[in-house]
């Protein structure tokens, strides 16, 4: 699996995301209306719609990335290494704005580069395209997808892969990991503390660091679909 496919061209990406307020009742009456009429469709309609806004977070036109994690293959000493970083913070057209500037700069060879996420399209690669397009940022040719063939899009989803043509499976990183008896890093939150930790917490960093373990996970991930030996410690460089 994956043997055309080049360590040194890929940019693995995660990103995290949270509602766009805090609460509910923080919304207009047009955007509670809306968040509603969205819970009805998905929920029954008779739950009250403000006890279900955190899950904002996952949808694009209800929620906002707070962080952007990227690692970035490369040889030193005749072996891989991985550098992990992220870009965080509450400005979201600052971020989006500077991972934009990224891509367009280094991660531009449509004929080479590719971006890497689990579950990533259905989720973050999707989920940035309709944020730069919310902020006013045009979407790097290597996100963009409008127009492209299947085989034309540059994206690798370890989760897609994992399917095998079994469209009805959804397989977590962290199931992965322990499968692949890739080490699960200690940390103090989940996926589902984002909002909390943003929002209760105003704890942006420990968000990105976070989102950087899960960014060395599906590098992890990605090596074993390959059949190659996962990173040592040593050889990741987390910053």
């Amino acid at each position: 699996m994956l043997k055309h496919i080049q360590l040194q061209d890929l940019l693995v990406l995660d990103i995290e995301t949270v509602s766009q307020y805090s609460s509910f009742s923080e919304l207009d009456e047009e955007w509670q209306e809306l968040w509603t009429r969205k819970v009805g469709a998905l929920n029954n309609p008779e739950i009250n719609a403000s006890l279900l806004y955190e899950r904002a977070a996952i949808y694009a036109e209800f929620g906002k990335i707070v962080c952007i994690g990227m690692g970035i293959f490369h040889r030193e000493n005749d072996e891989w290494n991985l550098r992990v970083k992220a870009i965080s913070g509450h400005d979201e057209k600052a971020i989006l704005a500077e991972f934009a500037e990224m891509l367009n700069t280094r991660f531009n060879m449509l004929n080479r580069h590719m971006l890497v996420a689990h579950n990533g399209k259905e989720f973050d690669f999707p989920y940035l395209c309709r944020r730069m397009l919310i902020n006013g940022i045009h979407i790097p040719a290597i996100l963009d997808t409008a127009g492209k063939k299947p085989w034309e899009v540059n994206h690798i989803d370890t989760m897609e892969l994992w399917k095998f043509g079994d469209y009805k499976n959804y397989t977590s990183l962290n199931v992965l990991a322990k499968c692949f008896g890739i080490p699960s890093p200690k940390d103090d939150i989940d996926g589902s503390m984002v909002g909390h930790t943003y929002w209760q917490q105003n704890d942006v960093g420990r968000i990105a660091e976070y989102c950087k373990k899960d960014i060395v996970t599906t590098a992890q991930v990605l090596l074993k679909y390959k059949n190659m030996s996962i990173l040592s410690p040593e050889r990741i460089n987390i910053s």
